[in-house]
């Protein structure tokens, strides 16, 4: 009678060779490599939408700003807000320097003397000093602006120009007796205490002499301003009026849409 015999158990293989570990190596590392990749892809389009929409509407609105013209901003009625806040900005305060001067000046100051002995009149004494100055002058940009635009033209009355306080080169400054040998150290005293006043005074008698300068320096910024701020701004070209001299046609007269070439809005 046969005997069951269990089946044996086949020898185990051979183990694998080098190049089957190398190459189950290489696909983990291939599955790594794209699972990695699917990770951050998927991030990145969770972002891309946002970043999109925001960089969609910072465009839109640069564009919407770059297709202002100067006449749409008329009939929004901003053009003076719009142009003290470029000026601001630009300045970095609330005046518009707009020319400066260099003198050598000469201040002199005459004193009459009291009578000497025995009634005897004594001779007036002359003092005077000299040195450079620098006067600077600006436009307030609080004070008021007014606009119109006619024919291509931005007529623009400025405020009336101010100057800060006369700078005086001390280091350059020298005095003189002219005339009289009696109590002239009271009257170069009394020199010296007026000078700032005399500077002022003299401030004042110069400004016909930047006027003209101050005015190409102010159409050069509303200029610049044009230029920046609007599409055809280059197109535009504008004058500058201070008060007191005589203005272009129709200033006050209100203007229209479409009148006189253009869109204007005249001072109230």
């Amino acid at each position: 009678m046969a005997e069951n015999v269990p089946p044996s158990t086949p020898p185990p293989g051979p183990p694998p060779s080098g190049g089957d570990w190398a190459k189950s190596t290489l696909w983990m590392v291939v599955a790594g490599f794209i699972a990695l990749n699917l990770a951050l892809f998927i991030h990145t389009c969770r972002r891309v939408p946002a970043e999109a929409l925001d960089k969609a509407g910072q465009l839109i609105q640069k564009t919407g700003q770059a297709l202002a013209d100067v006449a749409s901003a008329f009939k929004r009625g901003s053009v003076r807000t719009d142009f003290i806040s470029y000026a601001t900005t630009i300045s970095g305060q609330q005046r518009l320097q707009v020319a400066t001067l260099k003198q050598n000046e000469l201040f002199i100051r005459q004193e009459e003397t009291t009578t000497g002995f025995g009634y005897i009149p004594l001779p007036d004494v002359v003092v005077e000093a000299r040195a450079p100055i620098e006067y600077t002058y600006y436009l307030d940009l609080n004070a008021p602006w007014e606009f119109v635009l006619r024919d291509g033209v931005l007529h623009v009355l400025a405020p009336p120009l101010h100057f800060n306080k006369p700078s005086i080169d001390v280091s350059a400054l020298t005095y003189e007796v002219r005339k009289g040998r009696v109590k002239t150290t009271d009257a170069l005293d009394n020199l010296k205490a007026s000078l700032t006043l005399m500077a002022a005074e003299k401030a004042r008698q110069n400004v016909p002499l930047v006027l003209e300068n101050g005015r190409r320096q102010t159409e050069e910024f509303v200029q610049n301003w044009l230029a920046r701020s609007f599409t055809d701004g280059k197109q535009c070209h504008v004058k500058v009026y201070f008060p007191g001299e005589k203005r272009p046609p129709g200033w006050e007269t209100p203007l229209k849409v479409g009148e006189g070439g253009g869109t204007g809005a005249a001072p109230q």
